[in-house]
C-alpha cells in the first residue's frame, strides 16, 4: 500500500527558490537595519561634533572678550598708576629744586650779610625788582626808597664773586623804591684811578652791559706803568662815590701819539646779568660820623 492510499491527497512542497528569496529578504532587511543605525549614529555624532565645535567657539569668543575687557581694565589702571607716579616724580623734583634753590639763596644771603657787616659805610641793603618803566635809561629799580633813607646821588655797590664792586648811583628816590643808573650807562661818569700806579681818569659806560667800560683822560706818561689786568677803583673825587671801591680790570690799552691823553678798556667786576642784591651807601664812614 502506498502513502497516497494512506493519507489521502499528497502534500505540496515549497520550491527552493522561495526559501532562498526569503533568506535574501531577511539578510537585506538586516543590512538595511544595520545601515540605518549606522547612519543615525553618524548623524548623531556629526550633530554632537557640530554642537561641541559651536560650544567651543562660543567659549573661545567669550574667553577672548573677557580677556580683552580685563586687559583694557588693567591697561587703564596701569596708565592711571603711571600718570600718578609721573606726577609724584615731578612733585619730588620740584621739591628738590625748591630745596636746592632755598639752600643756594641762604648761601647768597649769608654772603651778603657777611659783606654788610664788614662795611664801614652806613648802608641800606636792597634788592633789584624791575627795570626803568619809562625806558629812558638803562636803569633798574630797587625795593628801597626815601622811607628807608635812600636819596638821590647815593652810590650803589654790590658783593659778587667774592669781592665788592661799584654798581652805579641812585638817580631817583621815591617813597618805597628807587631808580639806579648802572655803570654801563653812557651818561654815568665816575672819577677813578689805578689801584697800583694811582694814575687817575674818568670811567664811563658804552650803553650795554655786554660792552667794556672806558677809562679816559689818563696821562700819557702812565703808559709804561699800565698793563692788562690792572685794577681800577674809585678815586673819591666829586663827592658821590666813596674812594677805593672796585670798578673793574684793564682789558686793553688805547694809545695815540697825537692825543694828549690815553684810554683803557675796562671790564666791570659786576656781572649785571646776575645782579640781585645791592647796598646803597653814603660817602661818610660810620667811624667818621661818630667822630
Amino acid at each position: 500500500m502506498t502513502m497516497e492510499s494512506r493519507g489521502g491527497a499528497p502534500k505540496k512542497r515549497l520550491p527552493a527558490e522561495v526559501y532562498v528569496f526569503a533568506a535574501l529578504i531577511l539578510v537585506s532587511f538586516s543590512l538595511l537595519l544595520i545601515s540605518t543605525r549606522d547612519l543615525m549614529m553618524g548623524v548623531r555624532d556629526a550633530g554632537l561634533s557640530v554642537f561641541s565645535g559651536a560650544r567651543g567657539g562660543v567659549n573661545e569668543v567669550s574667553s577672548f572678550v573677557s580677556r580683552t575687557v580685563l586687559s583694557a581694565q588693567e591697561l587703564f589702571r596701569l596708565r592711571a598708576e603711571h600718570a600718578e607716579l609721573l606726577e609724584q616724580i615731578a612733585r619730588y623734583e620740584r621739591l628738590e629744586r625748591s630745596a636746592a634753590e632755598i639752600s643756594q639763596e641762604n648761601v647768597r644771603l649769608r654772603e651778603q650779610l657777611a659783606f654788610s657787616q664788614s662795611l664801614s659805610y652806613r648802608h641800606i641793603p636792597a634788592r633789584l625788582v624791575g627795570r626803568d618803566p619809562d625806558n629812558l635809561y638803562s636803569a633798574f629799580v630797587i625795593n628801597k626808597g626815601r622811607r628807608a633813607g635812600v636819596a638821590k646821588d647815593m652810590a650803589v655797590i654790590a658783593w659778587q664773586g667774592g669781592s665788592q664792586a661799584l654798581v652805579g648811583k641812585v638817580i631817583e628816590a621815591k617813597t618805597f623804591d628807587s631808580l639806579v643808573m648802572p655803570l654801563y650807562d653812557t651818561s654815568l661818569l665816575v672819577s677813578s684811578r689805578f689801584a697800583a700806579s694811582r694814575f687817575e681818569g674818568i670811567v664811563e659806560g658804552q650803553g650795554s652791559p655786554d660792552a667794556s667800560l672806558r677809562m679816559r683822560f689818563i696821562p700819557k706818561r702812565a703808559r709804561d706803568e699800565i698793563s692788562q689786568g690792572d685794577l681800577i677803583i674809585t678815586s673819591g673825587m666829586g663827592g658821590v662815590y666813596p674812594p677805593e671801591i672796585n670798578i673793574g680790570r684793564v682789558t686793553g690799552v688805547i694809545y695815540h701819539e697825537y692825543e694828549i691823553s690815553m684810554e683803557v678798556e675796562v671790564e666791570p667786576l659786576i656781572d649785571f646779568s646776575r645782579l640781585e642784591y645791592v647796598f646803597v651807601i653814603e660817602e661818610k664812614a660810620e667811624d667818621d660820623e661818630d667822630d
